[in-house]
Parts: structure tokens; sequence; C-alpha cells
């Protein structure tokens, strides 16, 4: 009588590597957008005030919608 062969091990395939998001538009992957800071009657600029950006939510990453 002859001992049966077994199969060959399937061997496991490895999960492909995430795709890296694609950087925010709005905010070019920093997660901070700059606006200019206005004051008086006349509203003149005096200078940029930095502030967390919107559409990513100061990820950086784009959105997946």
């Amino acid at each position: 009588m002859t001992a049966a062969k077994k199969p060959p091990a399937r061997r496991r395939k490895t999960a492909a590597p995430k795709p890296e998001p694609a950087p925010c538009r709005t905010c070019k992957g920093s997660g901070e957008v700059s606006r200019t800071v206005r004051v008086g009657r006349k509203q003149r600029p005096v200078g940029q005030q930095t502030g967390l950006c919107l559409a990513c939510l100061g990820s950086g990453h784009a959105a997946t919608d």
C-alpha cells in the first residue's frame, strides 16, 4: 500500500501596500490655510492669520468622497 501524497501547501499572498492619499488642494498638504486679517471701518488688511483647513480638517489629505 502506497502512502497518499499531500497537496502542496498554499502560499499566502501579501497584500499590496495601500496607495498614499493625495494631498489636499486647498492647503497643499500642510493642513493649515492663511487668511488676511482686516481691521477698522475701511477694512484695511493688517496681516495674515493661519487656521485649520476646512477641506481636510487639518490632516493634509484629500477627501475620498
